[in-house]
C-alpha cells in the first residue's frame, strides 16, 4: 500500500482529519497555530479559517457549520460563520485535544494539559444541548475514539498507555474498559484512530512514521510506512470512502521531513463507515 500527497501544507500539529459528504471535504485542524482547514480532493479547493483559541477538533454540524473542541470549552460555528460557545469551562494550564461524534449526535471531546502532566485531561461526552458527562477524569493525553461498525462497541486512545482500549458503548456511557491492542514503545505512540467497514482499527503512530491496521479481534494485521516521523491521526474520505487521509506534524522535530505537517493519503485503503454529524 502506498502513500500519495493529498495537501502540502507546514502545520505545526495538524491533527483530526473528518470527512464531510455534505459538502465533499476533508476538515482537519493545526491545533498549536489555531487554524481549521479543510480540502475537496474533487478539484483542489482549499480554506484556511482561523480561530481564536487552540482547536482540537472540527467537526460537522448536522444543521451546517463546525461544532469544535476549543481551549476553553466547546464553540459551535453556524453556517454563516457566526461563533457561539456551547460549553466554557477554562481551566489553566488544560487544553482541547482530538474529539469524535458519536452515532446518537453527542460530542464525545478529550482534553489534556500543556505539559502532558499525569491524570491531567478528561474524556466527556457532549450533548447536543449542551449538558456535559465526564466520562474520564485521569487521562492525561486524550486521544482517538471511534466506534464499531454495529456502534456496540467504542474504541479509545489516551497515548501514553501505549494502547487501543475498547468500551462496550450503550450510546450514553461507555464501560468495561479494556485493552484492544498494545503498541511497543519502539513503533512509536497510538495518537489518532479510524474504524472501517470490517471492523479494523487504523491508528498513526507518533514518532513511528506509520500507521497500523489492527483487526477487529486486535490482531496487527497491516503496517504502512510513511516518510514522515509524526503522522496524527487518520479518517476514511472519498466519494466512496475508500482512502485514509492522514495528517502530521512538524512539533517538536529539529529537522522535519519537508512533508511534515501535510496531509497525506492511502488511496483504496479500504472501505471507510459514514460519519455522524453533531446534533446540536
Amino acid at each position: 500500500m502506498r502513500w500519495d500527497l493529498a495537501v502540502r501544507e507546514a502545520a505545526v500539529l495538524g491533527e483530526g482529519p473528518t470527512w464531510d459528504p455534505v459538502t465533499g471535504r476533508l476538515i482537519w485542524v493545526d491545533i498549536l497555530s489555531s487554524r481549521i482547514h479543510t480540502y475537496a480532493p474533487s478539484d483542489g479547493r482549499r480554506t484556511v479559517m482561523a480561530t481564536e483559541q487552540h482547536v482540537g477538533a472540527a467537526k460537522p454540524r448536522a444543521g451546517g457549520g463546525l461544532v469544535v473542541n476549543l481551549r476553553d470549552g466547546v464553540g459551535l460555528y453556524g453556517p454563516d460563520g457566526g461563533f457561539s460557545w456551547l460549553v466554557r469551562d477554562p481551566v489553566a494550564g488544560r487544553r482541547a485535544n482530538d474529539a469524535a461524534v458519536s452515532p446518537d449526535g453527542a460530542l464525545w471531546a478529550g482534553t489534556m494539559r500543556y505539559d502532558e502532566a499525569p491524570g491531567g485531561g478528561t474524556l466527556s461526552r457532549i450533548g447536543p444541548d449542551g449538558t456535559v458527562t465526564e466520562v474520564l477524569g485521569d487521562a492525561s493525553v486524550s486521544n482517538g475514539i471511534g466506534w464499531s461498525p454495529d456502534s456496540r462497541l467504542m474504541y479509545y486512545i489516551d497515548t501514553p498507555t501505549g494502547r487501543i482500549d475498547v468500551f462496550d458503548f450503550d450510546g450514553q456511557l461507555a464501560e468495561e474498559r479494556r485493552p484492544f491492542a498494545a503498541i511497543p514503545a519502539t513503533a512509536g505512540h497510538p495518537d489518532g484512530l479510524a474504524v472501517d467497514g470490517e471492523g479494523g482499527v487504523w491508528v498513526a503512530l507518533w514518532g513511528g512514521g506509520a500507521v497500523r491496521r489492527y483487526a477487529a479481534d486486535g490482531t496487527l494485521d497491516l503496517i504502512v510506512p510513511l516518510p514522515v516521523r509524526c503522522p496524527t491521526a487518520c479518517a476514511f474520505g472519498g466519494p466512496d470512502l475508500t482512502d485514509l487521509y492522514i495528517t502530521t506534524a512538524r512539533v517538536g522535530q529539529s529537522a522535519p521531513h519537508p512533508l511534515a505537517g501535510s496531509v497525506l493519503v492511502l488511496p483504496g485503503a479500504g472501505r471507510g463507515l459514514p460519519g455522524f454529524a453533531f446534533a446540536g
